[in-house]
């Protein structure tokens, strides 16, 4: 891998981890499009950390809160119904999901899912999901005619079954074209959550999550030697800076704004990929990953 390509999909990796629109996909997606080799699902991991170490710092009051809370209720009783407390088992319950099917299907990962085809149906897919949860949600907070507004759900009320059911969404995310937060967002507004309350759980829920894949990926590359390090730490840094801008522009965006422009690029890259790979314009299959 080049010094040029690890900034060019740095930049994208930082542009679209927190955006509805799969960081995965983009990856896979520029470098098919350059004529690249593949950057594969290490690099992908690998410079994810870089992206969480953005929310690490962007969230680090509410962070620092729940692992305080949660540290200190595992001796003392009284303090497991705090909000804090009951957050950091919260996310420890909805990282189960992805843990398992993560380690279960990691040839699958790193092979078949990576095919574009697949890839422009799930942009597809769940471009008109998160285009359906987003009109209920905008629906719930407008009213209607002869409906009043209807008030949605915030984080405090998370309980376990809702933590599960967020945690399995985050797990589609797998697969390349899902969406990590496009899943897990759209999860938390059918369950009626307000969109900052389900963007807000998203970015802490997938910080053990994407920790833990990176942290795996990086033992297994630095074992195998078959990762380029210097353009792969750049790239990374590239993913941290401009991750950081991403997530505070963002939780700004959700909190006026609907989803619906994410779910018109969705549908229309997808529909551009599968005609570019009818074509025979683009290879559906990657091509040998970049060392």
């Amino acid at each position: 891998m080049s010094w040029f390509e690890s900034l060019i999909l740095g930049l994208v990796q930082g542009l679209t981890e927190f955006l509805p629109v799969s960081s995965s996909a983009h990856l896979r997606l520029t470098a098919a499009f350059a004529d690249w080799k593949d950057p594969g699902a290490a690099f992908t991991a690998i410079t994810q950390i870089g992206t969480e170490a953005a929310v690490l710092i962007y969230f680090r009051k509410d962070i620092g809160r729940i692992i305080s809370a949660w540290a200190r209720s595992l001796t003392d009783k009284s303090l497991r119904s705090d909000p804090d407390a009951r957050m950091g088992w919260l996310v420890i319950v909805g990282s189960i999901p992805i843990g398992v099917l993560g380690v279960t299907l990691k040839d699958q990962i790193e092979g078949p899912f990576r095919d574009l085809r697949i890839t422009a149906t799930m942009l597809i897919v769940m471009g008109i999901v998160l285009g359906v949860a987003d009109r209920l949600a905008a629906r719930d907070e407008s009213g209607g005619k002869h409906r009043a507004p209807k008030q949605r759900k915030a984080l405090e009320d998370l309980g376990v079954r809702d933590g599960l059911i967020y945690g399995v969404c985050q797990a589609m995310a797998l697969i390349p074209g899902v969406s990590r937060s496009g899943a897990t967002i759209s999860g938390g507004l059918f369950m009626g959550y307000k969109r900052e309350a389900a963007a807000r759980y998203s970015f802490l829920l997938a910080i053990p999550a994407v920790l833990a894949s990176g942290l795996f990926e990086l033992k297994d590359a630095t074992e195998g030697g078959h990762v380029s390090w210097g353009p792969t730490i750049f790239a990374t840094i590239i993913a941290f800076v401009v991750g950081y801008a991403v997530i505070a522009w963002f939780m700004k965006f959700i909190s006026t704004k609907s989803f619906m422009p994410f779910v018109y690029y969705r549908i229309a890259l997808g529909i551009l990929i599968i005609a570019l790979v009818s074509m025979g314009a683009l290879s559906p299959h990657a091509a040998e990953s970049a060392g």
